[in-house]
């Protein structure tokens, strides 16, 4: 057994797993066995024969936290997130204090978009363990998908403060201050990121979409259009004609009426 571990810490897992698998076979209802050789298929990515040896060990030991907990874990790397949340709630109870198992619960509640929950548990591995740093990194992450974009900024600030050089969250706080439509702020954190790392084209495209937007938010108000003066209509229009005949044609009507029964004046000449 310790021979295979002092291999897994040297990184040579596949002669590692030779030893585990030796190690079971002498004594197989050691959960030991299982639980190391799992760790060494884990780093592997032989992620399924990882899952099956975690477990088998849980069978052999069922109050073995560490196995919950790394099973849940193993899950997580297979993207299965809802089975990994009842392996990290078990690892929890035997072990409230376990800041790994609240960070690991913290990742699957994040694949589940289970945000509220997920600054919850990384909150409390913070609380348990304040160095590590991806905990800030994890809850500013769940935190920029509640939109709250000062608690983000807060988390990326904290470890710039511990890493001044830190091109990675630089980007990550500008991503969250152009979120904010603090443009200036983005725009610094950008241009910050790429002297570290001239070549990051993407960090470039952030810049310019930043630059672009303030050069928009900053741009005068467009001058008021000048209304188009609305034609008058022209005198011969067909009502105007139809109304011109109409009034001619009563015009004929009461002359018509008032001569009627006259004699013509021309009527007593003889031609």
């Amino acid at each position: 057994m310790q021979r295979g571990i002092e291999l897994a810490r040297q990184k040579q897992f596949d002669a590692a797993i030779a030893e585990f698998t030796k190690a079971i076979e002498a004594s197989p209802k050691d959960s030991r066995g299982y639980a190391n050789r799992a760790t060494a298929y884990r780093a592997s990515n032989r992620l399924a024969e990882a899952y099956a040896d975690f477990t088998k060990a849980i069978e052999l030991a069922p109050k073995d936290q560490i196995a919950y907990r790394e099973r849940g874990m193993t899950a997580i790397m297979q993207n299965q997130f809802d089975a990994a949340l009842p392996d990290l709630d078990k690892a929890i109870e035997l072990k409230p204090d376990d800041a790994f198992a609240y960070k690991y619960r913290g990742f699957a509640e994040i694949g589940l978009a289970q945000w509220d929950k997920a600054v919850a548990d990384f909150t409390k591995a913070i609380e348990l363990n304040p160095n590590d740093p991806q905990n800030y990194d994890r809850r500013a992450w769940a935190n920029r998908n509640l939109k709250n974009y000062q608690a983000a900024v807060a988390d990326y600030t904290h470890l710039l403060e511990l890493n001044p050089n830190d091109a990675e969250h630089m980007v990550k706080r500008g991503a969250t201050y152009t979120s904010m439509q603090d443009y200036e702020k983005a725009i610094a954190d950008y241009q910050a990121a790429l002297k570290l790392n001239p070549d990051d084209y993407d960090t470039v495209q952030r810049l310019q979409y930043a630059q672009g937007m303030l050069a928009a938010k900053n741009a005068p108000p467009p001058a008021p259009a000048t209304p188009t003066p609305t034609p008058r209509p022209g005198l011969f229009t067909p009502l105007n004609v139809g109304i011109v005949l109409g009034a001619l044609l009563v015009i004929a009507v009461v002359v018509r009426l008032l001569t009627r029964g006259k004699a013509e004046e021309t009527s007593h000449i003889i031609r």
